[in-house]
Parts: C-alpha cells; sequence; structure tokens
C-alpha cells in the first residue's frame, strides 16, 4: 500500500488557479498510473485527470482545457493545476495511484472556489 499526501486546497476566487500536490511514498511511483478524482457532498466521486507513467494524460470534459495534470518522478509528486476556476470545481480532491493491481488513495484536500 503506497501513503499519498494531498496539499495545495484551500478557498480561491472565481476565476483565480491553483495547483494541488500528491506525494507518494515507495518505489514503484514512476511505473505507477497516477490520476486525481474529486468530490462533493451529495455527488459521487469522479475522476479530473490521470496521467500515465509514459506521460500520456487525459481529462474530464469539466476541466478539459483549463487543467494540467503533471509528475515529476524524481520527486515522487503528481500535481494538478487548474486554472479559471468556477463554483463548481468545490469538492474534495483525492490523489490514486495504481502500481502492480494495488490501488492507493490520499485522505483529500479542500478545495472551496468563492467570492
Amino acid at each position: 500500500q503506497v501513503q499519498l499526501v494531498e496539499s495545495g486546497g484551500g478557498l480561491v476566487q472565481p476565476g483565480g488557479s491553483l495547483r494541488l500536490s500528491c506525494a507518494a511514498s515507495g518505489s514503484t511511483f514512476s511505473s505507477s498510473l497516477m490520476a486525481w478524482y474529486r468530490q462533493a457532498p451529495g455527488k459521487q466521486r469522479a475522476l479530473v485527470a490521470l496521467i500515465t507513467s509514459g506521460g500520456r494524460t487525459n481529462y474530464a470534459d469539466s476541466v478539459k482545457g483549463r487543467s494540467t495534470i503533471s509528475r515529476d518522478n524524481a520527486k515522487n509528486t503528481v500535481y494538478l493545476q487548474i486554472d479559471s476556476l468556477k463554483p463548481e470545481d468545490t469538492a474534495v480532491y483525492y490523489c490514486n495511484a495504481v502500481s502492480s493491481g494495488v490501488a492507493s488513495w490520499g485522505q483529500g484536500t479542500q478545495v472551496s472556489v468563492s467570492s
């Protein structure tokens, strides 16, 4: 089981930007599929973005064009940059890793978008 710790959440103005970080423990990070999910109260946890070990990325339609997922294998860290934040982006954001058949989740970081 890989330990994942998210950070970077907080209160942000609509139209603003933020970068979330997810620090991973373990030796399999470079070969892991990494992803960000989010969940608001009363809503399903949904995929926001993912990045493969080879750097291929995919994004949910809700954030397409204003988000960037990236990874730094030397630091065992994955990032999620979100620009043009909207109130509907408000949610707890979770980091997810899948490696060798094992799925790991972080505890989440709260993102609140309001004026």
